[in-house]
């Protein structure tokens, strides 16, 4: 990365900054993935709010949302959808009659080996070549960019 003597003349190149690298990155992971998920009939963002149902079942709307890092709005679009192709159901909360829990179906319990055998592929295609090593080290750096702006992001007033 490199600044210019003038203050009007900075410039960063994309290949030394490592928001674009992981960004560019990102979008090649999510191309590679969103073509075979077509196979299964689902798009990459239901994708992420059945990976995260995967992990833990009858998450509420707003905490679904917070894990898969979209709006709620957005977060109602997609479980309508899910659920309208049987792949989710709602249940209303019984301590909370306001809350409403999401829970994969069956048949979306179903698909959870095919489609994380296809996430382990693409991680796979990508990391191809590296060293046990340099898996740690990736993991752990990006680990570290995650937790600094997340720090930043604590710090900043709103």
């Amino acid at each position: 990365m490199s600044a210019a003597a003038g203050d009007d003349d900075i410039w960063l190149d994309p290949n030394e900054s490592p928001g674009y690298l992981v960004r560019d990155t990102n979008i090649a992971i999510g191309k590679a993935l969103r073509r075979r998920l077509s196979e299964y009939g689902m798009t990459l963002g239901q994708y992420y709010f059945m990976r995260a149902l995967w992990i833990k079942e009858g998450l509420s709307q707003r905490e679904l949302s917070r894990r898969v890092g979209t709006t709620e709005p957005t977060t109602a679009s997609v479980l309508r959808l899910l659920e309208k192709n049987g792949l989710v159901r709602r249940v209303r909360n019984r301590k909370d009659r306001r809350t409403i829990n999401i829970f994969p179906t069956q048949k979306g319990r179903n698909l959870k080996n095919g489609l994380l055998r296809t996430a382990i592929q693409i991680n796979e295609i990508a990391t191809d070549g590296f060293s046990p090593q340099d898996m740690e080290n990736i993991k752990r750096l990006m680990t570290a960019m995650k937790a600094n702006l997340d720090r930043d992001e604590e710090s900043s007033p709103t």
